[in-house]
């Protein structure tokens, strides 16, 4: 049976290791052709000299599969364009981009630097804007595509000393939105993906209680083929009306997100004064009120 991407051509970012390689070789085990982005960085950003996107090539092609390194960094408008026209130029065209690369640098809000800042919002926000804008006119012009954005539920629910990573996170949930409604007249899908799987960025993590220390190492026994799957299965020609959405992967369970929309409507002809939103419209809305979460109280159950 062919696989679910015969004849299509993807491009994943970050995908020497962890999820993104997860997904690259799935991909092409599923007939994809694939780019396979990884600037070889720490998880700070720097250069490390190593290519790990090589490595992955070299398994994609071992299997059978076709597939080609980028070293570039999505952070660089030029860079990010030329790993969609290394795809157009290496196998014909482009036809999905999976927007996976990143990097942390965690420190509570008050000690956090403008440079780590900067530094993770340009990776993730950025970087997934400079390969998709790159790619969106091919996806105009041959009247399909499929993005798939990685976004994290420290973004869409919270986590402590990840300012900048959870408003990156949380940036990439609107555009992926916004794409979806632009290029909807295209056929072109984009939705979120947010996954719970073992990599280097929840290595790098310090579990300090004991609870913090055993789902640490529940997350060992995620493996980011699961996320893969999910991806996969997005990125299929099954999945062409299913747009604009953010997904959880955990483990051997997928969830639908919600999305912002009103819980409560308050309403006063008389219009509304600081007094009397402090009187009637605090006490009606508390019970609506949403906690101070983190993705960890949400997602309070061993993962299925």
């Amino acid at each position: 049976m062919a696989g679910l991407l015969e004849g299509k051509v993807a491009l994943v970012t970050g995908a020497g290791r962890g999820i993104g390689r997860g997904i690259a070789l799935m991909m092409a085990e599923q007939g994809a052709k694939v780019v396979v982005n990884d600037y070889g960085q720490s998880l700070e950003g720097e250069s490390t000299g190593d290519s790990p996107a090589d490595d992955v090539v070299n398994e994609i092609k071992e299997a059978g599969g076709e597939a080609s390194a980028n070293l570039g960094s999505v952070s660089d408008v030029d860079q990010a364009q030329g790993m969609v026209e290394q795809a157009v130029e290496d196998f014909g065209k482009i036809d999905i981009v999976v927007n996976n690369a990143g990097i942390l640098r965690d420190t509570i809000f008050h000690k956090m630097s403008t440079e780590d800042w900067k530094a993770v919002i340009d990776v993730h926000l950025h970087g997934s804007f400079n390969v998709s804008r790159a790619a969106a006119p091919h996806f105009r012009k041959q009247e399909s595509g499929t993005f798939v954005f990685m976004t994290s539920t420290a973004g869409i629910i919270g986590a402590v000393g990840q300012a900048n990573y959870s408003s990156a996170k949380a940036g990439m949930v609107g555009l992926s939105r916004s794409i979806a409604l632009d290029m909807a007249r295209y056929g072109v899908t984009s939705n979120a993906i947010a996954p719970f799987a073992w990599s280097r960025l929840i290595a790098n993590t310090q579990p300090n209680t004991e609870a913090q220390k055993k789902r640490f190492e529940k997350f060992k026994e995620m493996k980011p083929s699961k996320v893969a799957s999910l991806a996969v299965a997005l990125c299929s020609d099954a999945a062409k009306d299913i747009s604009g959405q953010i997904f959880t992967s955990r483990n051997n369970e997928i969830f639908l997100m919600s999305q912002i929309r009103p819980t409560r409507a308050l309403h006063t002809a008389e219009g509304w004064t600081p007094e009397r939103i402090i009187d009637v419209a605090f006490p009606a809305i508390n019970q609506s009120l949403v906690p101070l979460e983190r993705s960890a109280d949400v997602f309070s159950w061993d993962p299925i």
